[in-house]
């Protein structure tokens, strides 16, 4: 489904749309969304959890000091089979979904890639923040692609998710210049700066 079929119900500061983020690192983009919508209630949706895949991470920290329930639900140890190993633990997430009334999940540094079965559950209310200016630049190592590749632009994008790597329908980008003495921390910096302005002003209009 793309956002011409997108149902989701109108958030409001009374009854805004209900987010978890996931994350895997330092959750900065999750602080940022997270801030944006404590400042501005009317923008119409809040984070009531955020889950990381993996444990003792800055994100969670973060997200407990705002006062948003956090947890880490790691992948099960008890499961041989690759495959089963990630359907056990996206079942897991999703029955914590369940119970915190989730409508919206938001992926913000997540590094797992989710099955077509969770994309099929979710979508198309299931999006994701990449950054570098898809289609170009897709996958894990984005910035160090992008100064191996020595383009002069670079940038980030939230797209829906679908069952590809971030093949999902395009819903918002912005362009980032990329300097000659760029390193991948330098680009990331900067292209960092525009996800948390951007990704804010996406769901800003999905749920109005």
């Amino acid at each position: 489904m793309g956002s011409s079929q997108w149902a989701l119900r109108r958030g409001s500061a009374q009854e805004p749309i209900r987010c978890a983020i996931f994350i895997s690192g330092s959750g900065s983009g999750m602080e940022a969304m997270i801030r944006h919508q404590q400042v501005n209630p009317a923008c119409g949706h809040q984070t009531v959890l955020v889950i990381s895949d993996r444990p003792d991470v800055k994100g969670l920290e973060r997200a407990e000091a705002l006062g948003v329930e956090s947890m880490c639900v790691p992948l099960p140890r008890d499961e041989e089979d690759a495959n089963q190993r990630r359907l056990s633990h996206e079942n897991n997430i999703q029955q914590l979904l369940e119970a915190s009334t989730v409508e919206l999940v938001l992926l913000s540094g997540y590094m797992r890639l989710v099955s077509p079965r969770f994309v099929e559950k979710w979508a198309p209310y299931l999006i994701n923040i990449h950054p570098s200016l898809l289609p170009a630049f897709p996958g894990a190592h984005a910035h160090r692609d992008v100064i191996n590749s020595g383009v002069s632009v670079s940038g980030c994008t939230i797209h829906h998710v679908d069952a590809g790597m971030d093949t999902g329908e395009i819903l918002g980008q912005c362009r980032v210049p990329v300097f000659s003495d760029d390193d991948e921390h330098s680009l990331a910096q900067r292209v960092k700066y525009e996800e948390h302005r951007l990704y804010p002003k996406i769901i800003d209009q999905l749920v109005k």
